[in-house]
């Protein structure tokens, strides 16, 4: 039976009790260095190389086999969590998958199709929203490592409601005509009305993603424990799209009711302002719920770490120092830091970063093409641009729930390129077939299944490159981030460029126009990440050694010592 009492003559020291066995006549002290937050168990060799975090007012037993067990109030990094926890994170997003699935599947079609932008300006208010949030989110990455926190919350949760607040202020503005502008406003005074609510709205949206992202490592440890919770995070995002498509379909289902006007029923017009009106603001709505539901249920301590109950203030210097490490010796040895800049010399950083930046690219800009590929390409009626992306996010929705147990089957790279396989077989679907009409529901399957597992993939990858260097985890999902903003910014913004028609909305060269589009950044790009993916089979995703800064603590601060005596008696008497 194991217990342990924090001892009076240090904040850090505790007083560990063992009794051997039935036949053992008194418990035996054992003092060990640890966090307030958790301390090194002994492991199978004998050696201290086991985390096991605990609470001060837990109690640990051991267990079969010679690690520590039992009960603290606090979910054991080393597993998954509880559903309860896991669904409270898994809220954190949803506001900003509302509004990015609004972004990238109807921003284009309402600035050129419904306010009548031309389809480079349409794709200059795109590309803005990219670089703006491409720029903003390796600061706030930066920031995010940095920073100690607000009051009681930790860094994480306080970037995650800045962003929250940022978004819900400035989204309903860009899905709604120019206040106090009329027919004659020249469409340059239009594109500089909506510019600062696209920045305000992207600076808010990066600030909420990094800082929700950048938890992942910090609640969860084991490979597939993060990849559970990727694939509850995706879920989530499915489940927001799946419910923006729904709620479009309504709305434009009534409107027709309401109105037996042929143009009402298959274009879009300045008729449609509304209905992305109604539909953005019922998206803040729902979202500022969700978000709510996340501020409750994850807790995170003033140190960064998520945790099962709230610290004191007192507590936030003791919770930044190591835990012991592997090591026997008679002082406790440096704890290996990777610092941001030490990112940049590390190979597997780029790998990560290519493939990363290839799914989104997939992602994203199949996901800004659909609808117009839809409309103006295969001249379906305009429900179809609600209804098509809701099949995309339904099978993407049922995929999420199989990738954990596949992924332990063949590996998170193996998985990967099964979804590439798929997304490819959508691009060849759709370059043979140029006629397809209602043939287009299956082939919104395999675009929807395919990019579901690849993105949840690839975030898995970028979680396995972090590992335990949590404490500059935000920058390396900013840097990830920051190439993906920028690289769909610019590809939007050269195919606007390359656009036929530049006059109206879509001449009958458009026609094709959309079709090769379609094909290019599904097909094209999957090529793209299949070359990162064959890159990370040959090298793995791993940390040089020969880059990492060694220090003795986090922020230069020393643990106290360990004495090897000690040490071996925690071992032994874990084993008994």
């Amino acid at each position: 039976m194991w217990r342990y009492e924090w001892g009076s003559e240090s904040r850090r020291r505790c007083e560990l009790f063992c009794t051997a066995g039935p036949a053992a006549a008194a418990e035996r002290p054992v003092r060990v260095v640890v966090s307030r937050s958790g301390w090194w168990s002994p492991g199978a060799g004998g050696g201290l190389q086991e985390r096991v975090v605990v609470s001060r007012s837990g109690w640990w037993s051991p267990g079969a086999g010679g690690g520590l067990q039992g009960r603290s109030g606090m979910a054991d990094p080393g597993g998954s969590l509880p559903l309860l926890r896991t669904l409270g994170y898994a809220c954190g997003h949803f506001l900003n998958d509302l509004c990015a699935s609004m972004w990238f599947t109807y921003l284009l079609v309402f600035y050129h199709s419904v306010l009548g932008f031309r389809n480079t300006a349409a794709g200059v208010l795109l590309l803005a929203g990219q670089v703006a949030d491409g720029l903003c989110t390796p600061l706030i990455g930066y920031e995010s490592d940095r920073a100690a926190g607000c009051g009681t919350y930790g860094k994480r949760k306080s970037w995650h409601l800045v962003g929250t607040v940022s978004v819900v202020l400035s989204f309903a503005f860009i899905f709604n005509q120019c206040l106090g502008c009329s027919a004659a406003t020249p469409q340059w005074a239009s594109l500089t009305y909506f510019l600062p609510f696209i920045v305000v709205f992207q600076f808010g949206w990066a600030a909420t993603q990094i800082s929700h992202l950048a938890l992942i490592p910090e609640l969860v440890t084991c490979k597939h424990a993060k990849v559970e919770l990727t694939a509850y995070r995706y879920a989530f995002t499915v489940i927001a799209n799946i419910a923006v498509y729904a709620i479009a379909y309504l709305l434009f289902h009534f409107q027709v009711g309401q109105d037996d006007d042929p143009a009402l029923v298959d274009s879009l017009g300045p008729m449609d302002i509304p209905v992305f009106r109604n539909l953005s603001l019922i998206v803040l709505a729902v979202g500022s719920v969700f978000s709510l539901l996340f501020h409750l249920g994850t807790k995170e301590s003033r140190g960064g770490g998520a945790t099962g109950g709230e610290d004191g203030p007192g507590e936030e210097v003791e919770e930044r120092r190591p835990l012991l490490s592997g090591s026997s010796s008679s002082s406790s040895p440096g704890r290996s830091l990777l610092q941001w800049k030490c990112w940049l010399s590390q190979p597997s950083f780029y790998q990560v970063a290519v493939l990363y930046m290839s799914t989104r690219l997939i992602v994203n800009l199949s996901q800004t093409y659909i609808s117009m590929y839809l409309i103006n390409t295969l001249g379906l009626p305009k429900r179809f641009i609600a209804t098509i992306p809701l099949v995309m996010y339904l099978s993407g929705f049922l995929s999420s729930f199989i990738m954990k147990s596949l992924s332990k089957l063949i590996g998170t790279a193996m998985t990967y390129f099964l979804g590439l396989l798929l997304v490819m077989s959508f691009s060849y679907w759709v370059l043979l077939d140029d006629q397809m009409g209602q043939q287009v529901y299956g082939a919104a399957v395999l675009l929807g299944a395919g990019s579901a597992t690849i993105l949840v993939m690839s975030l898995s990858m970028t979680a396995d490159l972090i590992g335990d260097q949590t404490q500059s985890g935000a920058f390396v999902y900013g840097a990830m981030s920051f190439t993906d903003k920028l690289t769909n910014g610019a590809a939007v913004m050269i195919i606007q460029a390359l656009h036929p028609c530049q006059t109206v909305a879509c001449c009958p060269a458009c026609v094709w126009f959309y079709h090769y589009i379609m094909v290019l950044v599904t097909g094209g790009v999957a090529v793209l990440a299949a070359l990162a993916l064959c890159t990370i089979l040959i090298w793995p995703i791993r940390i040089r050694t020969a880059a990492v800064l060694v220090v003795s603590g986090l922020q230069g601060q020393q643990e106290e010592e360990v004495s090897s005596d000690n040490a071996s008696r925690l071992a032994q008497a874990a084993q008994s």
